[in-house]
This record gives structure tokens, C-alpha cells and sequence, in this order.
């Protein structure tokens, strides 16, 4: 019998995999970096770890869909072992989907209520490219200093971006930034994104829609509903 490959590191293409950039305007791999840096508010971080969820039940629907057409290859002896191989991976298979379309119906609970949102709002994100690009930076991690000998106000982004005083304000004011005032300004005061900032930044991006669009399934997706054994 043959080995068990190992499964494939690469992220599994999944069948809501559109209406989730539809309603966001990112792709998944985006989303997926905006969920490791901390820049998504409550509702989309729930939406993406449930779909990463959704994404590792593929694989193992992909997995076990490419072991069953290596067992019916012809590449080996057709007898009892091959037969009972045969049903272990079906069984397997059936496993998979079912946990499949089990996570996919958790990330349709949370996915839904965002699209509902995205539909009644109005307008799209109202951000512009400048502020859109200051968040970003102030996502991975910004702080506010004064200069000992100036006293000028400066914003310094982790990643090395520096950000206007004038325009860290402006987004404060907003309500999409806020700073840590227990530390002092001289010693650097930590910036940060507000729950409102991570909507806004993901808002603009946003193409507005009454509804996600119905498009294609990708190659590789497999269909929501699996087939039942007979």
C-alpha cells in the first residue's frame, strides 16, 4: 500500500473564498496578514480564523480526494488489500467533507452579518490613499516621541514609516487612532488602531454591493454539498 504524502503546505482554495473579498476588497492572503497584524476589528478576525479553519478541512478533502485516485491508478494489485483500502478512504473522504461543510457553515454564520452590513451601508470606504497608508503603518506598531531639544512631535511607524503629527491628529480626531498617554511623550507613546480604524481601513477598500456576487467555483473548490454514499 502506499504512503500517506504529507499534506500540502499551500493554502486551500475554498468555496466562499470570493464573497469574502467580495465583501472586504481584499484577497484572502491579505486578509489572512491583516489577521496576523492585529489590523482587523472583532467581526472580520472571527471571519478569518474560521475560515482558515474552512481552509485546512479542504485540504484534507483534497488529500484524500488524491490518495483515492492514486489507489484507482491501476498502479497496484487489484485484491482484498486494495478493497479495503479503498474503503477506508472513502470512509475517510466522507469524514473530510463532512467536516468541511461543517466549518464552512460556521464561517457563513459570521460571514453573513458583514455582507448584510457591507449592503445597508452607505457609500464605500471614505478613507484616502494617505490615511489608508498611515493606518497600515500604525497597524504593525507606532509611537509617538518628542524631541528633548525641539519638542517636535513626531510619529514613527515600526516598520521605519514616519507619519505627520499633523495628520496622526487628524485621524485621532476621527476616532481611528488612539494613544497610550500612561507613557510619557518623551519616552515614545504607543499608537495604535481603534476597533472603528481596522473597520475603516477594511471599508476602504470595500466595493459596495447589495449582495456578494455569484461567480465560479475555482479549480480545485470542491462543491458545498457533498455526495452521498450509496
Amino acid at each position: 500500500m502506499p504512503p500517506q504524502p504529507a499534506p500540502s503546505a499551500r493554502r486551500a482554495v475554498t468555496q466562499l473564498d470570493h464573497r469574502l473579498e467580495a465583501v472586504t476588497g481584499h484577497d484572502i492572503d491579505t486578509l489572512w496578514t491583516y489577521r496576523d497584524r492585529g489590523v482587523l476589528d472583532e467581526p472580520h478576525a472571527q471571519l478569518v480564523d474560521r475560515h482558515r479553519t474552512l481552509a485546512n478541512a479542504q485540504i484534507g478533502v483534497t488529500f484524500q480526494l488524491k490518495l483515492l485516485t492514486r489507489l484507482t491508478s491501476g498502479e497496484f494489485p487489484v485484491d482484498d488489500a486494495l478493497f479495503a483500502r479503498l474503503d477506508r478512504t472513502v470512509d475517510q473522504l466522507e469524514e473530510a467533507a463532512s467536516a468541511r461543510d461543517a466549518a464552512a457553515q460556521k464561517v457563513l454564520a459570521a460571514l453573513e452579518p458583514i455582507e448584510a452590513a457591507a449592503a445597508s451601508a452607505p457609500g464605500g470606504g471614505q478613507l484616502s490613499t494617505y490615511d489608508r497608508a498611515a493606518l497600515l503603518a500604525i497597524a504593525g506598531g507606532a509611537k509617538l516621541h518628542e524631541h528633548l531639544l525641539t519638542g517636535r512631535l513626531s510619529v514613527t511607524a515600526s516598520a521605519g514609516t514616519r507619519i505627520p503629527y499633523l495628520q496622526m491628529q487628524q485621524l485621532e480626531r476621527a476616532g481611528l487612532t488612539v494613544r497610550d498617554t500612561s507613557h510619557p511623550v518623551d519616552a515614545g507613546q504607543p499608537v495604535s488602531l481603534t476597533d472603528a480604524g481596522r473597520a475603516a481601513l477594511l471599508a476602504a477598500r470595500r466595493t459596495p454591493t447589495t449582495h456578494a456576487p455569484k461567480s465560479p467555483a475555482r479549480p480545485g473548490a470542491s462543491p458545498s454539498t457533498p455526495a452521498k454514499r450509496r
